[in-house]
């Protein structure tokens, strides 16, 4: 009689540690990128950018077009660096007048 309680509570105990490690770990990124567009976007086509996760494996930015589509593009190329820029003072400056 004992043997069957026993084992009851081996198996929830490591029920209950696996949800528990399983929790602490935390959701994964929401997107990360492995293939990447290596073609100059113009600028016009563009309305925002996000940097993917630190935990993905490689580091990128997510370009989010006017038609929709997002575009996973190297943050170390310097057409990129210079997008971003471009991007962020359109943002402050547009913050700036509508204050």
């Amino acid at each position: 009689m004992a043997a069957p309680r026993l084992t009851l509570v081996v198996v929830a105990l490591m029920l209950a540690a696996i949800t528990l490690c399983e929790g602490l770990r935390g959701a994964g990124p929401k997107k990360c990128c492995f293939r990447f567009n290596e073609k100059q976007v113009p600028e016009e086509k563009v309305v925002s950018y996000v940097k993917t996760s630190q935990r993905c494996s490689k580091q990128a930015v997510l370009l989010n077009t006017k038609a929709g589509h997002q575009l996973c593009v190297r943050p170390s190329a310097a057409w990129v660096k210079e997008l971003m820029s471009s991007l962020d003072a359109k943002y402050l400056a547009g913050e700036r007048s509508s204050a």
